[in-house]
């Protein structure tokens, strides 16, 4: 269990990885895996460390936010793009077809005529 490891060191805590370090008690909690995130009563966000004891828990939430976002956006970006231009190539051969069918109707009259 990860409370034996409580008043020691940060480093023995995570090397378990199903604990928590609080810096506030020195305490090795149990990592609660039915909630995302760690709640205050448990420890603050600030003071928590999983993972690594350099890091706070909170910094490590944000950087994955930011890293998860940098994919997310370039691929989104991509699909609107591609969806663009997907519109824009199945549109040009209509104006196309138009404009040709306009000069062959230009054409036709301009033989009646002569």
């Amino acid at each position: 269990a990860c409370s034996e490891f409580s008043q020691r060191s940060c480093e023995e805590c995570l090397k378990n990885v199903s604990c928590l370090w609080c810096y506030t008690n020195n305490t090795c909690i149990d990592y609660p895996v039915r909630s995302i995130l760690p709640s205050s009563s448990l420890c603050s966000l600030s003071n928590a460390r999983w993972g690594v004891c350099w890091i706070k828990f909170e910094v490590l939430i944000i950087a994955i936010a930011v890293v998860a976002g940098l994919i997310l956006v370039p691929i989104a970006v991509c699909c609107c793009y591609c969806c663009y231009c997907r519109r824009r190539s199945r549109s040009r051969p209509d104006e196309e077809e138009e404009r040709l069918a306009r000069k062959r109707e230009e054409r036709r009259l301009q033989s009646l005529q002569r």
